[in-house]
């Protein structure tokens, strides 16, 4: 299972710090949290499922391609770090 982390705002909604989830894709693996924190969704994918443009997903330390990321393949190796960028004043 790979690791699946989430910044501090969004552990406000999806409650959870790092943790082993199952899932063969990063898309699987955020499916599997998903399923314990369905509000989580709207915060990470848009309506059709793609990856919102203020999110950034970083597979192993590495900033992933927003269009590429979501189907890339995991291993039990494997961390995922989700990130979402905050504004306002």
């Amino acid at each position: 299972m790979a690791q699946l982390a989430f910044t501090q705002h969004l552990r406000d909604v999806i409650d959870t710090g790092q943790r082993p989830v199952p899932g063969d894709t990063v898309r699987a693996v955020l499916d599997a949290a998903f399923a314990h924190a369905p509000t989580a969704r709207g915060y990470v994918l848009d309506d059709t499922g793609a990856l919102r443009k203020h999110v950034a997903i970083f597979l192993n330390n590495k900033r992933e391609d927003p269009k590429k990321v979501l189907d890339m393949p995991v291993t039990e190796a494997c961390e995922i770090y989700v990130m979402q960028a905050l504004s306002g004043g």
